[in-house]
């Protein structure tokens, strides 16, 4: 494996059995990759890749949950797959696997049962001037339509692909997950609070499937007092 250069200013932040998550001001995480690495319900032993994986938090993730399968990252910054290195390095996670590469390109021989993607939310307004952080957060390298033929190139038949994004692009995805042979198949809105608006959704597809979509009970983040839901608390390993 090729090591890639670290940067300067990092900091480690532990999950919830003990994993390393290496992150720096540009390449961290937030709650929507937690809820996204859940949604996955990627079992002990199956094949799984993350594309635009960041500082790797997914495959992390994943593996602090059990999974052993193979892992890969795929991510085009060398400063963030050298974080992700680095984490599983330290984690002794000898089944992920960082590979510097545009997603739009990656291909593989060997295919998945699951492909994750916290892709880049917005198509418009103000860039950052942060290197690397614009092209984290707007569809400047990658679009929604990149995603998902990128997904089907890699899945197998009946893999699943999982992603998450703001309510208002979700006929955007459908659209752009039936073009690439994907069906939606599972779907559920994440409110802060039972009386507000959705901020996010997370929907599965799977790839030579047929029709037909479930939708599940919404997930609300907070308590009402200030803090998690049980059953945030329970995603973010706090309580069994």
């Amino acid at each position: 494996m090729t090591e890639h250069a670290q940067p300067t200013e990092y900091t480690i932040e532990t999950l919830a059995h003990g994993t390393p998550v290496y992150v720096s001001g540009v390449y961290r995480f937030g709650t929507d990759a937690m809820l996204l690495s859940h949604f996955c319900r990627v079992r002990r032993g199956e094949d799984a890749c993350d594309l635009g994986t960041g500082c790797g938090i997914i495959p992390l993730r994943w593996y602090d949950m059990g999974h052993r399968g193979r892992a890969v990252g795929v991510e085009l910054a060398p400063e963030a797959i050298g974080l992700l290195q680095r984490a599983a390095k330290a984690a002794g996670a000898d089944n992920i696997l960082a590979v510097c590469a545009d997603l739009r390109e990656y291909k593989t021989d060997k295919l998945f049962d699951v492909v994750a993607c916290n892709p880049p939310y917005f198509n418009g307004g103000y860039l950052s001037e942060k290197p690397g952080r614009a092209q984290q957060r707007h569809q400047i390298t990658c679009t929604t339509a990149d995603v998902c033929r990128a997904a089907a190139r890699v899945l197998k038949d009946r893999g699943r692909l999982c992603l998450c994004q703001r309510p208002e692009a979700m006929g955007e995805v459908m659209a752009a997950m039936s073009a690439a042979g994907i069906q939606p198949k599972r779907l559920r809105l994440v409110r802060q609070k039972q009386a507000e608006q959705p901020w996010l959704f997370l929907l599965e597809g799977r790839k030579a499937a047929g029709t037909g979509l479930v939708m599940l009970p919404d997930l609300i983040v907070g308590n009402g007092r200030g803090g998690f839901s049980e059953e945030m608390l329970r995603i973010y390993g706090k309580i069994e």
